[in-house]
C-alpha cells in the first residue's frame, strides 16, 4: 500500500449471530482494546455490529503479520484513530502510520484505510447508507421530504423531480457524502449537514459556501445476500470514503463495476472473521 493509497474493508453481517459468536467478537475487543469500554448485549444487534467492526483494525494488522503486541491504536482528540507500530531493535526504520475510520449500517460493517504520517492519515471518512425508506412502507417523496432539513435548497433540486428509484439513490449518495466527510474531519454526530453542499451534476462541494479543496470522494455501491431466518434478502448501500489529498481540486470518482472496485475495496463476511478468530489475539 502506497502512502497515497486508500482501501476499504467491508464485512458484511450476511445471517444472524450466534451468542458464541458474540462472546468471541466481546471477548477479542476487551482483550485488544483494553482502554475501550464495551456493554455485554448479546440479544442487541447493534451491540455485535460495533464489537464486529471494531475487531477490523485486528483483522487488517493480522492480514499484515503485524502481531497484536506490535502496533498501538492511538487516538486524537476528535476522535479520530491511527495505528503506530511499535518500535522493534532491528534499527530499521518505523513504518509509516495508519489511519482508519470505522462505520457500519445496518447490515454493513466498514473500515475506511490509508497510511503516511499521524497528521494527514486520520483525514478519512467513511459513509454509508442504505437504499431503503425507513420505517418501511414509507413512500419515496415522504422519506425524502423527512430528510430534506440535512440538504440544501440546490441539493433538493438535483434530487427532486425523478423516478422514485433515482430520487432514493441520488439522497443515499449525497447522506454517505456528507457522512464521509464529517466522520473525516472528526466533527460529532449533530453536525448541520444542511452546512455541506455538493453539487452532483457539477461535481463539486462546499462548507459553509466555501469549496472543499483537496478532498477526494469516492463513491460506489454495495451488494449484499442477507439470510433472514431462512429467507434469503438483496440489500443494496450506497459508500462514500473521503480523504484528505491536499490537492488543489475537488475530486469524485465513480466505481460502477465490481472490478473498478476489487483494487481497493475487500468484502468479508461473519464467517471468514470467525475462522481466523482465534489467531486475532496472537
Amino acid at each position: 500500500m502506497s502512502h497515497e493509497t486508500v482501501l476499504v474493508w467491508m464485512l458484511s453481517l450476511n445471517r444472524e449471530y450466534t451468542k458464541t459468536e458474540y462472546d468471541t467478537a466481546y471477548q477479542l475487543c476487551e482483550l485488544c482494546f483494553p482502554n475501550e469500554k464495551y456493554k455485554y448485549e448479546h440479544q442487541v444487534p447493534d451491540s455485535f455490529r460495533t464489537l464486529m467492526t471494531q475487531l477490523l483494525p485486528v483483522l487488517m494488522m493480522r492480514h499484515r503479520r503485524v502481531p497484536r503486541a506490535k502496533w498501538q491504536d492511538h487516538v486524537t482528540p476528535t476522535g479520530k484513530h491511527w495505528i503506530e507500530h511499535a518500535p522493534d531493535s532491528s534499527g530499521r526504520p518505523r513504518p509509516p502510520s495508519i489511519g482508519y475510520q470505522l462505520t457500519f449500517h445496518n447490515s454493513l460493517c466498514g473500515m475506511a484505510v490509508t497510511q503516511g504520517q499521524p497528521a494527514q492519515v486520520v483525514n478519512i471518512g467513511l459513509g454509508i447508507k442504505q437504499l431503503k425508506v425507513e420505517p418501511r412502507g414509507t413512500s419515496v417523496p415522504v422519506f425524502f421530504e423527512s430528510l430534506s432539513h440535512k440538504l440544501t435548497q440546490l441539493e433538493i433540486a438535483n434530487i427532486a423531480g425523478n423516478p422514485d428509484e433515482l430520487v432514493l439513490k441520488r439522497l443515499c449518495i449525497n447522506l454517505a457524502l456528507k457522512e464521509a466527510y464529517i466522520k473525516a474531519i472528526g466533527q460529532p454526530i449533530g453536525f448541520d449537514l444542511s452546512r455541506l453542499e455538493f453539487d452532483m451534476p457539477n461535481r463539486c462541494a462546499t462548507g459553509d459556501g466555501n469549496p472543499l479543496i483537496g478532498w477526494e470522494f469516492r463513491v460506489f455501491t454495495a451488494k449484499l445476500g442477507v439470510a433472514r431466518g431462512t429467507v434469503l434478502k438483496q440489500e443494496e448501500y450506497e459508500c462514500v470514503c473521503a480523504y484528505y489529498r491536499g490537492t488543489q481540486d475537488t475530486t469524485f470518482i465513480f466505481h460502477g463495476t465490481a472490478q473498478e472496485l476489487e483494487n481497493w475495496v475487500q468484502f468479508i463476511n461473519i464467517d471468514q472473521l470467525m475462522a481466523v478468530a482465534a489467531k486475532l489475539a496472537a
